[in-house]
């Protein structure tokens, strides 16, 4: 059964880079949620015709969802022999901008020297298609299976997922009894079994000042400058501190075991309008705090050194003032290395790839923070093609022969996730 599956996952190579050339020239571009069920149906349709029951979740009502940019999921689950266990497949389906920088049309989903160029093939298109891919095989091959097979398509997960794994989480689809085990082809690199991620908070910094004529700042308060001075602050007090934070876990990269802050975005002032800025003093300035943190930071510090720092500006610095919201938050999240799924992956990565595996953490969230935190399942890890550090860069690509050897894996691990010996 091993070597017969295997060669038939090998024999659909051809098919692997069509599915993720016709994935990719779907342009799912998150913000705003384009083509999302054009998306999620198209994938839908494949699977039925493997067998699956197929069925299409709009999360209504979530940030983002409209008329014009529904958050349409799709969910197939394929049926085994008999009773037991269900090994469920996740992949979404937006995609970040493309951006500048191109070699390629981004979106048309270019195959040479053995790599399908384009935004998406490696963060997570080439994934999806990958996982797809590999129960084909299964079904191809005849193969009677106990419990079930699922794969999802979901949304927003570039912009936290709340569309997505995060509401049909609320709706019990990735909860026992119906999931027991949970893999997400994140491009994560073929030997890598990545077991959880930092966490992440977003907190939004407003500063205040007061209007005034720009010929005339001094009969007004510049909320711009108040904002340099608390950057000033992050720049040359919280920064020197994070980078002497690290953690045990094996995060990747390496880089990336210390705590970091980015500053997402700055906008202060009126609105421009063609081209030109209004000319007066800015009452307001607000800038996107992007804190990663580790799990030995407990979420109540990671804030409140912000908070430390802003109100001494406020008793130091004449006029400051400020307001500060939270936009998004979620702790650190890992699968214990002795897991089923955990085990499985890592197994097969050995038998089908010949080296062993490295567990690593990933250095930003994906949705098994939804699964573990709603669905209150923590059999769950992320496996696929791709290499991480060309996610949402120009020319991004995933490798035809990787793709092809975690659709291997990943069919492989399933089996063994269902309780089959494979021969």
């Amino acid at each position: 059964m091993r070597k017969a599956l295997m060669r038939r996952i090998e024999s659909k190579r051809d098919e692997a880079v069509a599915l993720t050339v016709d994935l990719v020239r779907i342009p799912t571009v998150n913000p705003p949620g384009d083509a999302y069920t054009a998306c999620a149906e198209f994938v839908g349709e494949r699977l039925r015709r493997s067998g699956y029951g197929v069925e299409y979740v709009r999360a209504e009502g979530v940030r983002g969802d409209s008329a014009r940019y529904p958050r349409t999921n799709v969910i197939g689950r394929l049926a085994g022999a008999s009773s037991g266990p269900c090994v469920h497949f996740n992949s979404h389906i937006d995609v970040v901008e493309a951006g500048s920088g191109w070699s390629f049309d981004p979106f048309a989903g270019v195959v040479q020297d053995g790599k399908v160029y384009g935004r998406g093939t490696c963060d997570m298109k080439g994934g999806l298609a990958a996982s797809m891919i590999a129960i084909e095989a299964i079904v191809e091959e005849d193969i009677r299976f106990p419990g079930a097979l699922e794969i999802s398509g979901t949304v927003d997960e570039e912009s936290g997922g709340y569309g997505g794994v995060g509401y049909l989480a609320t709706k019990g689809y990735f909860s026992r009894p119906r999931v027991d085990h949970v893999i997400i082809p994140e491009p994560l690199n073929v030997d890598r079994v990545c077991i959880g991620h930092r966490g992440v908070w977003w907190g939004e910094v407003e500063t205040r000042g007061r209007i005034a004529h720009g010929s005339m700042p001094f009969l007004g308060d510049s909320a711009i400058n108040h904002m340099v001075a608390f950057l000033h602050k992050v720049e040359t007090e919280l920064l020197p501190r994070l980078h002497e934070r690290t953690t045990a876990q094996p995060v990747e990269p390496q880089e990336a075991r210390r705590s970091t802050l980015n500053i997402n975005g700055i906008h202060g002032g009126q609105p421009e309008g063609d081209g030109y800025p209004a000319p007066t003093v800015a009452h307001s300035c607000r800038t996107m705090l992007d804190r990663r943190f580790l799990v030995e930071e407990p979420i109540e510090e990671v804030k409140a050194e912000i908070v430390v720092m802003l109100d001494d500006l406020k008793r130091t610095r004449k006029g400051f003032d400020y307001v500060i919201r939270d936009v998004m938050e979620f702790l650190p999240t890992f699968t214990p290395l002795d897991a089923p799924v955990v085990k499985a992956v890592a197994d097969e990565i050995r038998r089908v790839l010949g080296r062993e595996p490295a567990f690593i953490a990933s250095p930003g969230t994906y949705d098994q923070k939804h699964i573990a935190r709603i669905g209150h399942l923590h059999d769950c890890i992320a496996y696929g093609p791709g290499i991480l550090d060309l996610a949402h860069q120009p020319d991004e690509y995933v490798g035809i022969g990787v793709m092809v050897a975690s659709a291997q894996v990943m069919a492989l691990a399933a089996l063994r996730l269902l309780g089959m010996e494979l021969r």
